[in-house]
């Protein structure tokens, strides 16, 4: 990709993002996407398949910004547990400050288009590497079982809170009280 290809993308999905902010997932209209950016609706569709591997490809962009935030500087305080928790809680609080894009994100990724399970691999991926920055001490395997029933969970509680039975704030308390259960033997 060009470095105005790569522009242009990156204005599609920043335009999608913030219509998802405005008005969840239902706003996210690719004719509206496509004024927002400056871009013929013919270009969008050049780069993303639907509407949902849009919205993906935006939270494969987040989870690899959270990535590099959380890799560069795991917190280092407390017991592992506590460092996992401290992740898992400015995640779910970044869902609470846009819980419209994060439940449209959410909603998109359900979806079974072959770029958008692309993206769910991917997305899968670079969480189990945030969850795994602040367990360096923990053996290899067992981190990564650890984190791998995390993001599971994470999975399970994201779905809970889009379909209306968990709210933001249960997914946290839920994602905490597996990471203490998994680690509590951890120090």
């Amino acid at each position: 990709m060009t470095a105005s290809q790569a522009a242009r993308r990156d204005r599609v999905i920043a335009a999608a993002m913030k219509l998802g902010a405005k008005g969840g997932y239902d706003a996210v209209q690719m004719r509206d996407v496509a004024t927002t950016a400056g871009v013929a609706l013919g270009t969008i569709y050049r780069y993303f398949s639907s509407k949902d591997h849009l919205l993906a490809a935006g939270m494969v962009d987040w989870s690899k910004e959270l990535e590099a935030r959380v890799t560069e500087q795991p917190p280092a305080a407390g017991s592992a547990a506590d460092r996992v928790v401290a992740v898992i809680r400015g995640v779910t609080a970044g869902m609470e400050q846009q819980p419209k894009l994060a439940a449209a994100v959410v909603s998109a990724l359900r979806a079974n288009d072959p770029a958008v399970v692309e993206c769910q691999r991917e997305i899968t991926g670079t969480i189990m590497a945030v969850l795994a920055a602040p367990l360096p001490d923990v053996p290899e395997a067992e981190r990564d079982g650890i984190v791998r029933v995390l993001a599971h969970v994470w999975n399970s509680t994201n779905l809970g809170w889009v379909n209306g039975w968990l709210t933001v704030g249960q997914v946290g308390d839920d994602l905490e009280q597996a990471a203490r259960l998994l680690l509590r033997d951890t120090p």
